[in-house]
């Protein structure tokens, strides 16, 4: 089997169009997804993936879903916006001497140079999610997908009780209004829209299929405090929220909303964080 990376035609200055490039490459995420292992295992094995399969992983970060479904057996390729991500991506499928896992930079909402039907699967865990044209990106999922194939996404839900949804709008609450035209990435987590944008694409309604499911966060050698410490040491969104916090003299504020609703969502009993979080887990038949 050919490698992948020679069919993606996506370059460093194509993605820099995409506004949401500065923003995750802003932070380090690898050190957010230090949390997120577990989880990103169950939802590969979750995904009955016998090989061979050929799976694009959109907004992979450094592969947290990715590397588990390569460790399968599956021939991975994982495209994320930041630059950062891709190099720990490919860093960490080196260390694990996956040689079926690439990484490179790549648009969710514009796969130039991906061919048509290319992935068995195309998956995306809260990645695709905040690219800036949802509309594309349904478009461009189902368009890399192979006729018989599946798209699956993991999506936020907006004002949902559980903690990122909180997280989330306690940020939002810090940080100056978006710009005109901007679509919110939790809308990805309302089902009247993911029916709608993946419409447009051709995707009849009987064939889209929507649960809601839990993520855990997880880490046996972090409070909850530091837990939200890494947030906003690290986290773009959440990172944009203390910059415009202290601006206001209210990054205090910020920091006890924050520390005090990871405290009021984590079950461990041991001071280490095991935090849940609902997300919307979308599936296209094709």
């Amino acid at each position: 089997m050919q490698s992948q990376s020679k069919e993606i035609g996506t370059t460093p200055q194509q993605a820099a169009v995409n506004p949401n490039k500065a923003l995750w490459e802003k932070g380090d995420f690898t050190e957010i997804a230090a949390f997120m292992r577990q989880s990103g295992e169950a939802i590969a094995k979750s995904l009955g993936i016998a090989p061979p399969l050929r799976i694009a992983d959109l907004g992979c970060g450094d592969g947290t879903t990715a590397l588990p479904i390569a460790t399968l057996g599956a021939d991975v390729l994982g495209i994320d916006i930041s630059r950062n991500l891709v190099a720990a991506g490919n860093k960490r499928a080196a260390k694990a001497g996956l040689s079926k896992l690439k990484f490179q930079e790549g648009d969710a909402g514009n796969l130039e140079g991906v061919a048509d039907g290319s992935f068995d699967l195309t998956i995306s865990v809260f990645g695709a999610m905040f690219s800036p044209k949802p509309f594309d990106v349904a478009k461009e999922m189902v368009r890399v997908t192979k006729p018989g194939g599946r798209v699956v996404m993991g999506n936020w839900i907006p004002n949902d009780p559980t903690f990122v949804s909180q997280l989330l709008k306690v940020s939002s609450a810090f940080t100056p209004p978006p710009p005109e035209g901007f679509v919110s990435p939790m809308t990805w987590g309302v089902e009247s829209h993911i029916v709608e944008r993946f419409g447009k694409a051709g995707v009849p309604k009987e064939k889209i299929s929507m649960v809601k499911d839990t993520y855990y966060f997880v880490h046996a050698d972090k409070t909850p405090a530091k837990f939200i410490e890494l947030f906003e040491s690290f986290y773009g969104p959440t990172m944009n929220a203390v910059e415009a916090a202290r601006k206001n003299g209210k990054a205090a504020e910020l920091h006890k909303q924050l520390v005090e609703l990871a405290h009021a969502h984590n079950q461990s009993k041991d001071g280490s964080t095991y935090i849940p979080a609902t997300y919307m887990r979308v599936t296209v038949s094709l």
